[in-house]
Order: C-alpha cells, then sequence, then structure tokens
C-alpha cells in the first residue's frame, strides 16, 4: 500500500493531467461510477453525512486502529468526490486520517472550482470523515 502522502501525490499529479474543469468533472464522475457497490442495509439516516444537499452515506468500520471506509450518493458529481476521498483515505490509521489537513484538495482546485453548495457539501464530508477517524484514536 502507498503512503498517505504517495496517495494524495498522486491525485495532484491525475488532476493536474487535466487543463479543464470539464474533464476534472468527468474524472470525478467515472470515479463515482467505480465506487463499491453500497449495501441498501446501510443506507440509514445515521450514515447520511450531515451538510450536503445531495444524500450522502458514509460507513466507517475500524479493526486495529486501520480505518475502512464505504460510501455512495444519490448524485453523480458528489458521489465522485466522495470516491475520491475514499481511495485516499480507506485503508489507513485513524491517527493518520485525524491528523491530516486535507490540503491535497486545494492544491487540486477542487474546492473553488464546486457550486457553493457542493463546497459546503465537501468541508461536510471531510469534517465526517476526520470525526468519524477520531473517535478510534
Amino acid at each position: 500500500m502507498t503512503s498517505l502522502e504517495e496517495a494524495k501525490a498522486a491525485v495532484v499529479g491525475d488532476f493536474s493531467m487535466m487543463e479543464e474543469w470539464l474533464d476534472k468533472y468527468e474524472y470525478l464522475i467515472d470515479l463515482g461510477k467505480n465506487l463499491e457497490p453500497f449495501p441498501e442495509e446501510l443506507k440509514t439516516d445515521d450514515r447520511l453525512i450531515k451538510g450536503c444537499q445531495s444524500r450522502v452515506w458514509l460507513d466507517c468500520r475500524s479493526d486495529a486502529g486501520v480505518i475502512t471506509f464505504r460510501a455512495d450518493s444519490d448524485a453523480i458529481i458528489t458521489k465522485g468526490i466522495i470516491s475520491l476521498l475514499i481511495s485516499v483515505y480507506n485503508g489507513r490509521t485513524a491517527a493518520e486520517i485525524a491528523a491530516d489537513d486535507f490540503s491535497f484538495l486545494d492544491k487540486i482546485g477542487l474546492r473553488e472550482n464546486l457550486s457553493p453548495t457542493r463546497a459546503n457539501g465537501l468541508v461536510s464530508m471531510v469534517e465526517t470523515i476526520k470525526r468519524e477517524a477520531q473517535q478510534y484514536v
């Protein structure tokens, strides 16, 4: 498994290869399409991320301090965003996730290229992932 820094650098590299934001949105959509299927029985209110305009479910499990995430969304770009986050943070230790600053999202320009409601949703996703990890530190 690659280190957290290597995973974040790979995302920055992927996004830097695309000049147009339309291409970057297509990339996010593709990530969402490749997200592991999320069991319907896990689509419960306690797994919904608050603050997102669309519905985003996040399931978090810890095994010996290693966090496993699964997620889904009813909106295709949002599904891609949560998929991107999971691709970076899945399988990391709770301490690694809780201590990370998620600054790679600024390096790829994601926040400033989303609508205000999606940008708020991104902040909610990040806060929820950090909060989930902090419970296991």
